[in-house]
């Protein structure tokens, strides 16, 4: 047996060079935060968050700016390990991180494919329909969107559960841009503060979960001052919400169109399905939630079965298009691109920048120099400018001695942090370009003051009671 094992080894050195190199490459790399290819990458990811900041000035969609800023610093940092004779390393880095964006886009793109299946259906419409013939308010809609997203994102995640609710949003204000733009902050900080008190809520707290310094139920401790972050803003917010009811609907109610309840059902099993392949599989959750694509390639399969006509009782190419038809592949073609590519430059310009050195030095100075409790508390303030994955990454990649209190401060600050900002989280990117013209940048950034107000009270409650 051991003979085969060496063999198989043999073989995958010759077959897959960098596979061999792996170990030893992962281990080798040299400080250039001092380099001007360090300064130089510093430079160029700047310049193309500026650009991301300035989209609705410039018309440019956010992902072309990070997208060319990625290719260039790792082309910076490849030219240069191969001119140290280290080809390998760069390779090693760079798979590692694309890794970590292969199982958050397929992560997303399963999660974006149910959301275009049910609008297709007219599940959102009927909510509408339903939300309004019930009277509701605009300050009551905008209460009951932020709680939905702050109760649901624990059990599903903080991005999903914020597309759902700004379909919802978008479909009953769509005549009232001030209530839809105030609505999409109001879900950005419930999704994401409801997403800090659960293992499976963000990614920064299944990090911290997979890592094994947290056990399941502790981060339950973290749930008040969730609520705390979420309240304080959303109750200030409140007073300049526009008064009135959205328009009555004219005709009849919209109806869902057959099979949308079932894949409503199909959704939450997939959600059910990813976190299944955590917690008794061991498997990542992006695995369940590609599985659950299946759910609903099969039963988009059965639509076009018992739809009408012949071509309905086949499962017709993709070119096709015919009256009431579910095309899945259709429904996946209108993901929100332009975010999914954004994640990929951002993802691989922060990698390339701490493979630099410089998330390292960073992390180093903050636990070395100012304490775990102030240094927890700029983690928050930095993943709202950069984004709270790679800084969470950086934290447990030093590994820091602290206790579970200030694991917990900073899974907190991780997690609610990035509320700052829209561009600080993966729920505000995604409604930036779902709720585009009504949910900016811009629209955002003016109650980022309240937003830090509730993100303050919410550090406090957590130190005064845990």
């Amino acid at each position: 047996m051991k003979q085969l094992l060496y063999v198989l080894l043999a073989l995958s050195a010759v077959l897959f060079p960098s596979m061999a190199f792996a170990s030893e490459a992962a281990h080798q790399s040299i400080d250039l935060t001092s380099h001007w290819i360090g300064y130089t990458a510093i430079a160029i990811f700047v310049l193309a968050y500026t650009l991301v900041i300035l989209e609705e000035q410039l018309h440019l969609r956010k992902s072309k700016p990070v997208l060319l800023a990625a290719g260039l610093i790792w082309i910076l940092i490849a030219a240069y390990y191969n001119s140290q004779g280290m080809p390998h390393a760069a390779e090693v880095a760079i798979r590692h991180n694309f890794l970590e964006y292969a199982e958050l886009f397929f992560f997303l793109l399963v999660a974006m494919t149910y959301i275009n299946a049910m609008l297709e259906r007219d599940v959102f419409n009927a909510l509408r329909d339903w939300l309004v013939q019930k009277g509701f308010s605009y300050k009551a809609l905008f209460w009951l969107t932020g709680i939905l997203a702050f109760f649901i994102s624990p059990i599903a995640d903080n991005l999903t559960t914020a597309l759902i609710m700004c379909a919802v949003v978008l479909a009953v204000g769509k005549d009232e841009p001030k209530f839809v733009a105030m609505s999409c902050v109001n879900i950005v900080v419930g999704a994401n503060a409801g997403g800090a008190f659960s293992p499976f809520g963000d990614i920064t707290t299944l990090m911290v979960w997979q890592k094994g310094i947290l056990e399941f139920t502790e981060f339950f401790a973290l749930f008040l001052p969730s609520v705390v972050n979420f309240v304080i803003p959303a109750f200030i917010m409140q007073f300049f919400i526009p008064t009135g009811k959205p328009n009555a609907i004219s005709g009849e109610m919209t109806q869902i169109k057959k099979g949308g309840l079932t894949i409503v059902g199909l959704f939450i099993l997939t959600i059910m399905t990813a976190v299944s392949f955590h917690n008794f599989l061991h498997l990542p959750p992006v695995f369940g939630m590609m599985l659950g694509l299946a759910y609903l390639k099969f039963f988009g399969y059965y639509i076009r079965k018992s739809g009408q006509g012949e071509i309905d009782k086949s499962d017709a190419p993709t070119s096709h298009h015919i009256e009431d038809d579910f095309d899945i592949f259709d429904k996946i073609a209108k993901a929100e691109w332009d975010t999914l590519f954004f994640f990929y430059g951002v993802i691989l310009a922060v990698g390339g920048l701490g493979f630099i050195g410089y998330l390292g030095m960073v992390s180093e100075f903050m636990y070395g120099e100012l304490g775990p409790t102030t240094a927890n508390i700029i983690v928050g303030v930095l993943s709202a400018i950069v984004d709270n994955i790679p800084v969470m990454f950086a934290v447990l990649t030093m590994n820091p001695v602290m206790s579970d209190t200030q694991w917990l401060l900073v899974t907190l600050t991780a997690g609610v942090g990035g509320s700052l900002l829209s561009v600080g989280s993966a729920a505000g990117v995604a409604l930036m370009g779902q709720a585009r013209g009504y949910y900016t940048f811009f629209s955002h950034l003016k109650w980022t003051p309240v937003i830090a107000l509730g993100y303050a009270a919410s550090i406090y409650v957590h130190l005064l009671i845990n």
